[in-house]
């Protein structure tokens, strides 16, 4: 994903159709002089609505529109005709888009499927026109009940990337260079920290013709729970990832220790994400002989199964890819 393309949060005023006014209109022909009421029904006013759309990755065509307004709907008239509604304004997001009230950060729904529709502001309903209120007591009232008004709400569009596997580490541990080496995607890499600033999507193909999706995460740095780092700007995408791949650089201080970090960080953030399948890769193991591997084996958490990788030189990604298939099955 080119960084200038991918936009996953936006913010939006959202404004619905104010319904239409009920007609006060009293029956008139040539055969009738003093007929009853027959003022019809106002339209409602235009909802706003979320759309997913299998074939969007990206909120990009909502970054520059702002201000979104569904029309309103149209007054009631004689003969007990009813206004038109307001033409609904329809908004096609991504599948894993996350809609919250931008004032007080309450999630209002989330799209999780091709074609599936939410009304994220509804309009406002159409007034009653006068037939609504004759009476044996009061047989031609002239008055109506006008439209609802519409409203006005300030939304965040978040997305969450949906991916089978996503992969989880400190900065530089070497995530862009596996998903550059195992997919056909090309994220930016360099040897500085937080050269990915937006997540990278990958099709990883398998054996018969099968693949799976992995998705190439900024990289988590201690207190990203808090906002630290790129925060929870990345974090909300690990949520929508089926298996989570640690991947901890072999040349690190403490391997134990940034796993456990890692693990504290989203734990911190969102504590269900601890029940997610995981597995831990060990990066840059063309820099290990046979017997420093067997001394760091000895360091690494027991509860999860481990591999040690090489994206340089290709040692064990297809290993890899059978244990990240194997998990996902499961």
């Amino acid at each position: 994903m080119a960084e200038s393309n991918f936009v996953d949060y936006v913010k939006i005023c959202c404004r619905s159709g104010a319904g239409g006014a009920g007609s006060v209109h009293l029956h008139r022909d040539k055969h009738t002089a003093k007929g009853g009421p027959d003022g019809g029904d106002g339209g409602r006013g235009g909802h706003i609505i979320l759309r997913g759309n299998a074939q969007l990755w990206t909120l990009l065509h909502l970054k520059f529109r702002k201000h979104i307004i569904a029309q309103n709907g149209v007054a009631g008239s004689s003969g007990l005709k009813s206004g038109a509604n307001g033409p609904d304004e329809y908004l096609e997001v991504p599948i894993g888009t996350v809609a919250r009230d931008a004032e007080t950060g309450e999630q209002i729904c989330e799209i999780t499927e091709d074609g599936q529709e939410i009304i994220l502001t509804p309009g406002g309903r159409g007034g009653q026109g006068n037939h609504h209120y004759k009476s044996p007591t009061n047989q031609t009232p002239r008055y109506a009940q006008p439209g609802e008004a519409g409203q006005e709400i300030w939304n965040i569009l978040e997305l969450k990337l949906l991916a089978d596997v996503g992969l989880v580490g400190f900065p530089n541990a070497g995530k862009s260079t596996l998903l550059a080496s195992i997919t056909a995607a090309k994220p930016e890499i360099a040897d500085y920290p937080f050269t990915t600033l937006v997540p990278n999507l990958g099709i990883v193909p398998y054996r018969d013709y099968r693949s799976f999706v992995m998705a190439d995460i900024p990289g988590i740095i201690e207190g990203a729970h808090e906002g630290r780092g790129l925060g929870h700007r990345f974090l909300r995408h690990i949520e929508r990832n089926s298996l989570l791949l640690f991947m901890i650089p072999a040349d690190a201080k403490d391997l134990r220790k940034e796993y456990a970090i890692l693990e504290n960080e989203l734990a911190m953030y969102n504590p269900e994400l601890m029940h997610k399948r995981r597995v831990l890769a060990v990066t840059k193991s063309d820099l290990l002989d046979e017997e420093l591997m067997a001394e760091l084996r000895l360091e690494l958490p027991l509860d999860i199964p481990t591999i040690f990788i090489s994206s340089i030189t290709n040692y064990n990604l297809t290993q890899l890819k059978d244990l990240l298939w194997m998990e996902l099955q499961k």
